[in-house]
């Protein structure tokens, strides 16, 4: 079954437009928003810091994390770092990265508790207003991998995980944490990605095994968000 919020653009600038006209008709307020990693955020953050959005309403988090410092290559935070915050004005209160130079198991403690503290909860989840979340070839989301389904039902609001294949310790918001947020945007992109999608929608192949099979919002939006070349199965 195809989902109820099904988009496709041609490119980039589509997305990247339709994510604007997002955040543009919901931020009126203080507005908690985390941010993915990957190279098509990269791409997305450049072209939605020209938008004359209300930049300094927006609390900024991040979906996941990988172990490293803020200044290394791989940091989610130092490419959002380079290709959004550093192109718009904002106050530096309002970014709450995940501190991936620290030790992994104090940092999730840590982490949790800032977005404890910041964001409003429900049933003692933490409603985030907005999560941009990419695709794995492997159908994982934030970094919730296929051997580590448990942390789609985590009583934690983040957990330590670890990449199945260089056994890189990462930081992750947890499963219900990303079912709570009003609105969920699976930005997809590239043909390679494509089947990986498609059996999710319809439930073939190996889709029970995909972390992104049950991203399921409770009370929100689940929108994707996809180009014409990852949607060559559909």
């Amino acid at each position: 079954m195809m989902p109820d919020e099904l988009e496709t653009y041609p490119d980039l600038s589509g997305i990247s437009n339709r994510l604007a006209d997002l955040l543009m008709e919901t931020v009126t307020k203080q507005f908690n928003l985390a941010l993915s990693g990957g190279n098509t955020p990269k791409k997305i953050y450049d072209l939605i810091s020209q938008k004359p959005l209300s930049w300094n309403n927006i609390h900024f988090f991040w979906g996941d994390e990988r172990c490293v410092p803020p200044d290394h290559n791989e940091s989610n935070y130092k490419m959002a770092k380079e290709h959004l915050l550093d192109k718009i004005k904002i106050q530096d209160h309002h970014i709450h990265r995940i501190k991936g130079e620290n030790d992994p198991a104090i940092e999730a403690e840590r982490y949790q508790k800032e977005i404890i503290q910041y964001i409003e909860h429900d049933k003692n989840t933490p409603v985030f207003d907005m999560i941009l979340l990419g695709l794995g070839e492997d159908g994982h989301i934030a970094s919730i991998f296929p051997n580590q389904m448990y942390l789609l039902n985590s009583n934690r609001i983040s957990e330590v995980a670890i990449h199945p294949e260089t056994g890189q310790k990462r930081i992750t918001l947890t499963g219900p944490v990303i079912n709570m947020a009003k609105i969920i945007l699976i930005i997809v992109t590239g043909k390679a990605k494509s089947r990986v999608i498609s059996d999710i929608f319809f439930k073939r192949g190996d889709w029970k095994k995909y972390p992104a099979s049950y991203i399921n919002p409770k009370n929100g939006r689940l929108i994707w968000i996809i180009d014409s070349e990852a949607s060559f199965f559909l």
